[in-house]
């Protein structure tokens, strides 16, 4: 995908009498590489700030509701702790997927519980500790 934007990818929602099917027919995941699932152990814990230089994330709630802040970076070795924040809500419901470029660092908050995340990455686990940025969940704040 390579694009410099945050991108909400569309998806749907397939339903007839046998059951249903959930989709996003627009993911193109040749550049996929690898993929896990979170669950946060409650709706309290925060996971971020976390940021990657160089690698791109598809984000995707088969179940339930998560908040998402994005926050792109502006210096890698000192970010301003004022960088605006985008502030988002994936739910399962509505089945779209968030494509977040590399530069950017996210926080996720699971809003409902026993809400799962589930995550797509374009590298390798092997190349993972070589572009992880992490910061406390608190350090980014929006400008009054």
């Amino acid at each position: 995908m390579n694009n410099s934007q945050h991108t909400l990818i569309p998806g749907g929602i397939a339903k007839d009498e046998r059951g249903q099917i959930r989709f996003v027919n627009d993911f193109d995941m040749s550049e996929v590489k690898r993929f896990y699932l979170i669950k946060n152990a409650d709706l309290q814990v925060i996971r971020g700030w976390r940021g990657h230089k160089i690698e791109q994330r598809w984000f995707y709630v088969i179940s339930g509701a998560f908040r998402v802040n994005l926050v792109e970076i502006d210096d890698w070795v000192n970010p301003s702790p004022n960088l605006p924040i985008k502030r988002l809500i994936l739910t399962a419901s509505e089945g779209r997927l968030l494509y977040v470029p590399a530069g950017y660092a996210t926080a996720f908050q699971a809003a409902e519980n026993n809400a799962e995340l589930l995550v797509y990455a374009d590298y390798g686990v092997e190349h993972a500790p070589l572009d992880d940025h992490i910061w406390p969940s608190n350090y980014f704040q929006e400008f009054s």
